[in-house]
């Protein structure tokens, strides 16, 4: 028995159709848009102040560098 009460045919099969239906390169972009959503979301959820204080620097300094262009 495979996954799910899925046998292994079966989830070979279905494996077949989806890269057809998606590409090889879809997948891996999406495969690689997960994690990195997965990522973004684990750190953000952790209490790690550094971070937090590193993502509020970086937030000033883009709207300090967005003012100043505003002003020219």
């Amino acid at each position: 028995m495979g996954f799910g009460g899925m046998s292994m045919v079966q989830l070979g099969v279905l494996l077949v159709i989806v890269i057809l239906l998606f590409g090889s390169k879809k997948l891996r972009t999406l495969g690689s848009d997960l994690g990195s959503a997965i990522k973004g979301f684990k750190s953000s959820v952790s209490d790690d102040p550094s971070d937090k204080e590193q993502d509020v620097q970086r937030y000033q300094n883009l709207t300090s560098k967005e003012e100043r262009h505003n002003e020219q």
